[in-house]
């Protein structure tokens, strides 16, 4: 491995020790393991689509430490990484690349621009699809656990349109997340990689929700 291949490891490694210790007390559903996760599909997708795989694999690893969830701010939790990346072995334009992408990542109640950059597009997919499928199911309840929202309320409809701060604090269920965030995410991913995987689990949380509705009536 050449020397720049060799910074690029030291840096991979010094961001998943940073993402450890930032998030692996978190309970939202953001935890190391959402990083891991996001880290090892964004390796995968970024080998398919012909992507800078290590490029991916930090943005992926500090995607989390900015969010604004679990900073003051979206701006506090951006500078927080931008000095962490300030004096790491990667040139100014690899530190810019991995700040836009963190910075345009979120879905943001579907409200966020579309990444620039094939890097941008796997890394972004990557956490997404882990919004997607069985995991996601898991993490909804988890979510919504933690903000104090129900299950689900029949007589609360998913909200159509919202807000950044109706989306992050408004009031909602478990069961609503799905229409209002999860559901609509398979349309929006960027890689064919991506969308191969994100049908498929799709349709495992529509077979849920289907499952769900007829448990919570009684039917089954």
């Amino acid at each position: 491995m050449n020397s720049m291949g060799n910074a690029k490891e030291q840096v991979i490694a010094a961001a998943e020790q940073f993402a450890r210790s930032e998030l692996e007390q978190d309970s939202t559903g953001h935890d190391w393991w959402h990083v891991y996760r996001v880290v090892k599909m964004a390796e995968r997708l970024a080998e398919e689509e012909g992507a800078d795989i290590a490029l991916c694999k930090i943005a992926a690893l500090l995607h989390d430490v900015a969010d604004e969830k679990l900073n003051p701010s979206k701006e506090a939790g951006l500078q927080k990484v931008s000095d962490w990346l300030h004096g790491k072995p990667l040139i100014e334009e690899e530190q810019d690349h991995i700040m836009e992408i963190i910075a345009t990542m979120s879905y943001s109640a579907g409200k966020n621009p579309p990444m620039r950059t094939l890097e941008g597009q796997v890394v972004q997919d990557a956490d997404r699809l882990d919004a997607i499928g069985a995991i996601a199911i898991a993490r909804v309840f988890l979510y919504a656990g933690w903000k104090g929202d129900p299950i689900h309320d029949p007589m609360l409809q998913p909200r159509e349109s919202m807000t950044m701060e109706e989306y992050r604090h408004g009031k909602s269920t478990a069961i609503n997340h799905f229409y209002e965030k999860l559901l609509k995410l398979k349309d929006k991913l960027n890689t064919n990689a991506a969308k191969r995987m994100g049908g498929e689990r799709h349709r495992y949380m529509e077979d849920y929700l289907e499952q769900f509705k007829h448990e919570w009536e009684g039917e089954l």
